[in-house]
């Protein structure tokens, strides 16, 4: 209990009485003593603050342990914490692109565990090369020659342009200039790249002959850009890829081409749109292709680079590589991921990205008026609960224009105390996060991807008897 008299700072406990206390000696095995330390000191100062700002009562000494455990406790909280994507974006850049599959997590886990032959040959006992771990798989489900990895799509254009066409001109539709999250832009980095960058044609309309004019002795690449994030309507017209790499290929300058998303099978089996493929991409003449790997492709944040194999040489050369390269960890996970592709029969069983955009609105509307009464129950009167028809989109910049249809719980604030905004504070302060969106008035909560129920079920407690102030 507070002190009440004499009401005076001295009444304030010492930093080793509190130590002494049995409370803090479990602290003290959990975080440490200088953790515990620090703590204390830091109730006490607030304390000595609140006290002379007030001239209230004193905490005693089994007050400032509790409250030097209560601070511990939420310093030891990850930073980098799960949260209930409820948004309605499957791939939502803020909240870590695509889930992990299964295989790939255990995979993750038994490179962190354990010793990995990351660049070492077992059978021959000597060096290895790292890309190996991958190099087949990736050949085999894009039919090209070779293949090597880096940290992310951005990274993989930044390294083909500095290893083919630094210095020299990097031919690009003025159509096809795309920016990307974060304000990051093409032409800025190709700049990067040393590349010189040599725009063709209009916004809306690039021909082969603009191409052709292009080209000449200080040529380094035709890159070709999939604008996997927007879409140009209208009178448009572009050139396609079989017909820019004969170009490329008279011209005896390589093609690059970005796809961005990275999709290694033909998503309209999933009643999604298709998007071009990297076989198809590859089988069109590309001599590189490079591609995300925590988009479309369902795995760990990873950049992909697949073509020709003397050109893949000469990127394996740039000292940049190094700098660029992925770890064991994320190396098991792709190499996890990859595999699950030879079973496309099996893709959307298994891979999160893909089960969840094929995720049926019956499936999903059935689950909604499931859950609309607890959720209703938690909130009380200030607030109605509905079962509401929505969109979900891609994300993270693929298919723009393809949203699903989908279902989820409409939330709107009735009369005093319901602010939506401070709703949505209330679900992103739970012990595991609910991201929703505010849109039409309501709170959102889109529940195509929700699939542990029973977890989100069991935070929504929390929300009872919390009501706004």
């Amino acid at each position: 209990m507070a002190t009440s008299a004499p009401r005076s700072l001295r009444n304030l406990p010492s930093v080793d009485l509190v130590l002494n206390t049995a409370e803090a000696e479990a602290l003290r095995g959990r975080f440490g003593r200088p953790a515990l330390t620090d703590a204390i000191r830091a109730e006490l100062d607030e304390a000595r603050a609140a006290f002379r700002e007030s001239d209230g009562g004193l905490p005693d000494v089994g007050q400032i342990a509790a409250r030097a455990g209560a601070r511990l406790e939420q310093a030891s909280q990850p930073s980098l914490r799960p949260v209930f994507n409820l948004t309605g974006v499957v791939l939502h850049t803020n909240l870590g692109r695509a889930i992990l599959a299964d295989a790939a997590v255990e995979a993750a886990i038994g490179a962190m565990r354990m010793a990995a032959a990351l660049e070492f040959d077992v059978a021959s006992g000597k060096r290895g090369e790292r890309d190996e771990h991958v190099r087949q798989l990736l050949c085999e489900l894009t039919g090209a020659e070779d293949a090597t990895v880096v940290n992310n799509n951005a990274a993989a254009v930044l390294l083909t342009l500095n290893s083919l066409s630094r210095g020299r001109e990097a031919i690009v539709s003025r159509g096809e200039l795309i920016e990307i999250g974060a304000a990051f832009r093409l032409p800025d980095i190709m700049a990067r790249a040393g590349a010189r960058l040599a725009e063709v044609g209009t916004t809306n309309r690039t021909h082969p002959r603009d191409y052709t004019a292009a080209l000449g002795p200080r040529s380094g690449v035709i890159l070709k850009v999939h604008t996997s994030n927007y879409r140009i309507e209208g009178f448009t017209t572009g050139v396609g890829a079989a017909t820019l790499a004969g170009i490329a290929r008279e011209a005896g300058v390589p093609l690059v081409h970005d796809l961005g998303s990275g999709v290694l099978v033909d998503l309209s089996r999933y009643g999604l749109e298709k998007e071009p493929t990297v076989r198809e991409a590859i089988a069109a003449g590309a001599d590189l292709v490079t591609f995300s790997g925590d988009k479309l492709l369902g795995g760990p944040q990873a950049g992909f680079i697949v073509g020709r194999r003397d050109l893949l040489a000469r990127i394996g050369r740039n000292p940049m590589k190094r700098a660029l390269r992925v770890d064991k960890i994320r190396l098991a996970a792709i190499e996890a991921t990859l595999k699950l592709y030879r079973d496309p029969d099996r893709l959307a069983e298994r891979l999160p990205t893909v089960r969840l955009l094929a995720r049926p609105e019956a499936e999903i509307a059935a689950q909604a008026r499931g859950l609309a009464p607890a959720i209703a129950a938690a909130l009380g009167d200030r607030y109605a609960v509905e079962v509401a028809s929505c969109r979900s989109e891609v994300g993270s910049g693929a298919l723009p224009l393809e949203t699903l249809p989908s279902a989820g719980l409409a939330i709107h604030g009735l009369g005093r105390g319901g602010g939506l905004e401070r709703l949505a504070a209330r679900f992103r302060a739970l012990s595991t996060p609910v991201i929703g969106r505010i849109d039409g008035g309501a709170l959102m909560l889109d529940l195509r991807c929700l699939e542990d129920e029973a977890a989100f079920r069991s935070v929504l407690a929390e929300l009872a008897g919390d009501p706004p102030a």
